[in-house]
């Protein structure tokens, strides 16, 4: 792979104007150390212009194809819906530009392989964008469960619940672009389990609401994940009820909490809660924007800098675990990951 010297301000495109690219994205590239936004696509070049001069953004394209023209872009960050990301992955790998991809990163195994595959054979690094990893709180709070300070783990819970239900067109509600509850926030509520239990689940039972007017989607969902040594995670997400955002690991000695998990706004608190042997601690971290520390985490793994984040046999293993998720979820059937 090639790569940057230290100095070198990575230049980034952005392939859409989805929401999260404007209110998230560009501006932590743009508050990085070690990036740029150079260039902006859309499907037209009226809104591509818009979302330009809104953020200052020197370039912009009314298609996609002409960002992966351009010589200048060394990055791409992919917002698009879940349906057009295998496509524009392999597209910009072709390209030579070196990939940040909203999650889920595909929709299914298959197409994650393809994507991996891609990246590969061009020497540029593909990452999914799961910015709550990039928290410090997550890799203290691997250490506090390796370090057995809550003893043995014997179970695991986590929550990601919104209500959106009024928003009857947006895309997460169109059933042919990837939508639905799985793919939308129970993505992260499956990535934290195998983040923080350092293992692969065996197998995966879903049990789901869904729901006609919402184009039959998958609107809530609760989950059991079997690991192994008879560990079990509980999740619930869902985009049709009351709001929950958090963790818990529990062990034979104490349990670990970790509120506002997956997602927040500056200066909501982050923080990691912790019951060990009868006594209670708590660990506060100062207010920061994880999508910065995933856009800096990403410059600097191009650059040599630091240890890849993001590694492509758990990228595919990752989609193993959502295909099977969507899979019980439909059939109502327990699923083993293993066998898919």
């Amino acid at each position: 792979m090639k790569r940057l010297n230290n100095f070198h301000k990575l230049k980034w495109g952005i392939l859409g104007c989805a929401g999260i690219a404007d209110q998230h994205l560009i501006t932590a590239i743009q508050q990085s150390h070690s990036g740029q936004v150079l260039a902006v696509a859309s499907r037209t070049k009226e809104k591509a212009a818009f979302i330009a001069g809104k953020h200052g953004i020197p370039r912009f394209y009314g298609n996609y194809e002409d960002i992966l023209s351009d010589a200048e872009v060394e990055a791409v960050y992919i917002p698009l819906p879940n349906h057009m990301h295998c496509e524009w992955v392999v597209r910009a790998a072709a390209a030579g530009k070196h990939i940040l991809c909203e999650k889920p990163l595909a929709l299914n195994a298959a197409e994650a392989t393809e994507m991996v595959a891609a990246c590969k054979k061009a020497g540029v690094y593909l990452a999914e964008a799961f910015m709550y990893r990039h928290h410090p709180r997550y890799e203290r709070a691997k250490q506090i469960i390796q370090s057995g300070q809550i003893g043995e783990v014997r179970g695991m819970s986590a929550s990601f619940t919104f209500n959106m239900s009024s928003r009857l067109g947006d895309i997460r509600f169109r059933s042919e672009m990837g939508g639905g509850s799985i793919y939308d926030d129970g993505c992260y509520a499956i990535s934290s389990t195998r983040l923080l239990l350092g293992a692969e689940p065996e197998a995966i039972t879903v049990h789901s609401m869904f729901s006609p007017q919402h184009d039959d989607v998958d609107m809530m969902n609760t989950a059991l994940l079997e690991f192994p040594n008879g560990v079990g995670a509980m999740l619930q997400f869902g985009m049709w009820c009351d709001g929950r955002n958090e963790i818990q690991v529990l062990g034979s000695e104490g349990s670990l909490l970790i509120p506002n998990a997956f997602y927040y706004e500056p200066p909501a608190e982050t923080r990691l809660v912790i019951k060990s042997n009868g006594n209670q601690t708590e660990e506060h971290y100062e207010s920061m924007n994880h999508y910065m520390l995933q856009v800096e985490n990403f410059n600097k793994y191009v650059q040599n800098q630091q240890p890849s984040p993001s590694v492509p046999d758990d990228l595919v293993a990752s989609m193993k675990v959502i295909e099977a998720a969507l899979r019980s979820s439909k059939e109502r059937i327990r699923v083993q990951i293993s066998s898919m």
